[in-house]
């Protein structure tokens, strides 16, 4: 039978169940092979000679599809359709020869599909090919150059700039998009501008809403009302006057429906509608694709196959009616130069599978799955049909003009099952409906049509006062009759990135490719250069400092053109254009000589130049105009940028150890400068009769219970928590957080005790091994026996650490060692459990299908890595079986010792 090769588990079941028992489907477990994380696995002097190494854990597959090669000479290699997919075949190829599973009489093939359907799978194998080594030597430059950047960049950085944690080609260069963002947010000076709005109402008793755009004759621009006192004579002349319709304009539009997904639209669709990072997103999609519900999920194509248009086109027909049927199928072309990652959009293989009809299980395979359904049937239904109106309403002397717009949906066509999610910088359509109105009839004044908007705006703005027939708050002006009003505005920095803006940036640059997208914002956060918030990405110091550094010493290598720029050659060499060598070798001319250059580079001189950088971040100006960098301790010494040892970054002055003073690396907050070195006091405590004082450390304000002594070298602290202002912090607050954790009492099921605290992840509830996130920090000294033990029960239900949580799978005993072991569902997927080893299930497992053999294999090897070691009480047991082999790793540790 002829040995057919996929990466996954779950992959190879599929495939096998469509192909028969003519055929042996075995998985590869993704790449078989890799680079040795140690220098030298790249040999620049010797033709970039590349020094492969088969994974540990990989060894077995690959004995196991040589062993299948021994019954039959044909191995036909179907990994995925796009340039890693073809890596692994030729890793495998190349594998299989050195151990001389393949012969000369072996017929090896590759075939390709681009969904695990039985007709694309089954029409895949009736037209094998070779293997494209020219999609090969794409990813061989590519890892090459990773390779070069990552091992020779990161230690420069590791040697002078001590807590950052390494360098990547394509990773450097969107971590410095998301660190220019936050410094253009820093720098952005808001500009205040007011604007004008009216209630109207039509002779019919309708009100509608218009906008001031012409005052005194003239146009107004964004800033042209610069300030109350503008826009109070602006409120005056519309107020003072008699308005009536001017013009009436209405015209037709149509709006088309967006092209089908690709991995980037994918990325930013399941960001901007269900808060889902990239990785979550390719992982869900990797599932579907797998279980046959989609195509390929990495790709840069956006077209659709012929079969597909015309599946869809029938959908359509089925369930909404020739209607919503263009007369032809919509087609898409490409946009990228070279789209070689997959040659179609990602879409359902079956249309007429629509969400409804599947009833996936999963929420998150639900959820997408959804999104591309809809998205691809929208692609190929009809345009929606508006109408948009535009009113301009205005005094007789035309001094004052006002304009008001609207749209009206006449036919919502591909709107009826699918609209395109938008990003906060980008602004929707009008989509206000307007009453009829004609020209030449009267617009009066709506008595307080815009009272509950003035109101609203009041409840942040401060106090509403009367003045000069005007109502006022400090953000807003409202004539006497409430239907004039005048708001403040201020501009606004530009917004910080989302995983779906930073993924449509990469894209609009070049930087990057579909395959890579995920992995690189992932590493970025993994690496603690970046953390999300609020599905925000926001710089963490560090990425900051690595920025900045390789921006100043490595500006070509972190510029956004000259990183699209490779990646274009890159993409020359994967059509035939381009030798990948020369890439290489014309890259690592110029890049292995500014690594030169920085070795003469002494840290001062480096912190002297984060320092310069960083200025306006870290030594914001004072208000009385004195030396920001000034030591405020003693007041001779110059405040600069340290790295400790731990990798941390703080602020420290010149003048060490003579003077001791240190704060955070972050800009000092307000009140910060009067906290000296021995910190402010706030009082002393009643219960000890020790001073309580306010004091700075590295990692931000912290409170402290007396001084430290060489009996007690750390007395009593409590950092501030989040939210908390060091200058509004007084002694009965101190006192609060000093007595956390705070006791709230036995708990009523078992008597042990129960307590609140405020730990690394926030305010939390405790009971034994269970942590429960209160919601507010305020709730840590309030919070009574009741509410702790309903969070407690609720965290418990969920799985939560230290609650038995229920398994998937209950496997049986350990054969050999005893102990349950069982399936359960973690964060990061399911895994198998036994004592107190957790081993990750391989991509595409799905839970039902572990045996205890696969299971107590995972484990072993789990152990072999270093996973936690067996309880004593297992091993006691495991010594009694006489008969019992030593394994290799305890006979090796003998020897050793």
């Amino acid at each position: 039978m002829p040995v057919v090769i996929v990466e996954s588990p779950a992959k190879a079941k599929t495939i096998n169940k469509y192909l028969g028992d003519d055929y042996t489907v075995l998985a590869s477990y993704g790449h078989v092979r890799d680079l040795p994380p140690k220098d030298g696995s790249v040999d620049p002097e010797h033709g970039f000679e590349m020094l492969w190494e088969v994974a540990s854990d990989s060894k077995k597959h690959v004995k196991a599809i040589a062993d299948a090669l021994k019954d039959d000479d044909a191995l036909i290699l179907a990994t995925d359709p796009d340039r890693e997919g073809e890596a692994i075949s030729w890793h495998l190829m190349e594998t299989l020869t050195k151990r001389k599973a393949i012969k000369k009489s072996t017929e090896v093939s590759r075939v390709v599909f681009n969904a695990i359907t039985k007709t694309a799978v089954t029409d895949a194998m009736k037209a094998p090919r070779d293997v494209d080594m020219e999609l090969v030597e794409a990813y061989l430059a590519r890892r090459a150059l990773d390779y070069l950047v990552g091992f020779n960049l990161s230690p420069v950085l590791w040697r002078k700039l001590p807590g950052a944690k390494s360098a990547g080609r394509v990773q450097s260069v969107c971590l410095r998009l998301i660190v220019e963002r936050e410094m253009e947010i820093e720098a952005f000076d808001p500009q205040e501008y007011w604007t004008v709005r009216a209630m109207l109402e039509t002779p019919r008793g309708q009100t509608f809403e218009a906008r001031l755009t012409h005052l005194g004759g003239k146009k107004l621009d964004k800033f042209d009302i610069a300030t109350a006192e503008a826009a109070e004579l602006a409120v005056n002349a519309v107020s003072s006057r008699a308005l009536s319709i001017h013009s009436v304009e209405a015209k037709p539009g149509t709006r088309n429906p967006s092209a089908p997904f690709m991995t980037s639209t994918l990325q930013q669709e399941a960001s901007r509608k269900f808060g889902m990072g990239a990785r979550q997103t390719m992982s869900t999609a990797q599932r579907l694709y797998e279980a046959g519900h989609i195509t390929y999920m990495r790709t840069d194509g956006i077209d659709m196959a012929p079969e597909a248009v015309t599946a869809a086109r029938s959908a359509i027909e089925d369930r909404f009616g020739t209607k919503y049927l263009p007369k032809s199928p919509r087609i898409y072309k490409n946009k990228a130069k070279n789209a070689q990652e997959a040659h179609e959009c990602i879409r359902p293989t079956e249309m007429s599978a629509a969400p409804d009809v599947l009833k996936l299980t999963d929420a998150d395979q639900r959820k997408l799955y959804d999104l591309i359904w809809k998205r691809t049937i929208a692609s190929q239904m009809a345009a929606a049909q508006l109408e948009r109106t535009t009113v301009d309403i205005g005094s007789q002397d035309k001094q004052v003009v006002l304009r008001a717009t609207g749209q009206v949906i006449v036919f919502d066509g591909f709107m009826k099952v699918y609209t395109e999610g938008l990003d906060d910088d980008v602004l929707d359509d009008d989509d206000k409906r307007l009453p009829q109105v004609a020209q030449g009839e009267p617009a009066k004044l709506a008595a307080s049509g815009l009272e509950a908007i003035f109101v609203k705006a009041a409840e942040s703005e401060g106090k509403i006062t009367a003045d000069g027939g005007l109502r006022r708050h400090p953000g807003g002006l409202l004539d006497d009759s409430g239907a004039v009003f005048g708001q403040q505005h201020h501009t606004q920095p530009p917004p910080r990135y989302t995983e779906a803006t930073l993924v449509k940036r990469m894209e609009e640059l070049g930087i990057g490719r579909p395959s890579t997208y995920a992995s690189i914002v992932t590493t970025i956060q993994d690496r603690g250069y970046v953390v999300k918030e609020k599905n925000r990405l926001i710089p963490e110091d560090k990425g900051r400092l690595v920025t900045v550094f390789l921006s100043n010493y490595f500006r070509k290598y972190v510029g956004y053109d000259f990183t699209a720029d490779l990646e274009n050659q890159l993409d020359e060499v994967s059509s035939g254009d381009r030798n990948y060598k020369d890439v290489l070798e014309r890259f690592w001319r110029d890049f292995s000589a500014a690594i030169s250059e920085t070795s003469e580079l002494r840290i001062t001189d480096v912190l002297e130049k984060i320092n310069e950088v960083l200025e306006p971040h870290l030594f914001p100006p004072k208000e009385d105009g004195s030396d920001p960098r000034l030591c405020p301790n003693c007041g001779a010494g110059r405040l600069s940028m340290r790295t400790a040892r731990s990798g941390g970054a703080f602020i420290g002055c010149s003048n060490y150890p003579e003077c001791r003073y240190t704060r955070a690396f972050a800009p000092p907050g307000d009140g910060d400068d009067e906290i000296g070195p021995d910190g402010k006091m706030l009082g002393v405590d009643p219960n000890t009769s020790q001073p309580v004082t306010l004091r700075k450390g590295r990692f931000g304000p912290y409170v402290q219970l007396g001084e430290a002594t060489e009996e007690e070298p750390k007395p009593p602290r409590a950092s501030l928590p989040k939210g908390w202002k060091a200058e509004e912090l007084d002694i009965e607050k101190a006192l609060m957080l000093l007595s956390l954790p705070r006791e709230i009492g036995p708990h009523p099921e078992d008597n042990e005790k129960v307590e609140a605290g405020i730990g690394r992840y926030g305010p939390y509830v405790k009971h034994g091994r269970i942590y429960a996130n209160l919601p507010e920090v305020d709730e840590v000294f309030t919070v009574g026996m009741n509410r702790a033990v309903e969070l407690l029960a609720q965290k418990a239900a969920r799985g939560g650490r230290g609650a038995a949580a229920k398994p998937l799978r209950e496997l049986g005993e350990h054969p050999q060692e005893g102990g349950p072991v069982n399936v359960m569902d973690g964060r990061y997927g399911p895994y198998v459990k036994w004592a107190k080893i957790n081993a990750t299930l391989p991509k595409g497992t799905e839970p039902d299908a572990v045996t205890m053999d696969m299971a107590v294999e995972l484990i072993a090897e789990k152990a072999a890595k270093g996973g936690k070691k067996k309880p004593a009480a297992k091993r006691k047991t495991a010594a009694k079986k006489t008969t019992k082999t030593p394994s290799k790793a305890a006979t090796a540790k003998k020897k050793t010792a």
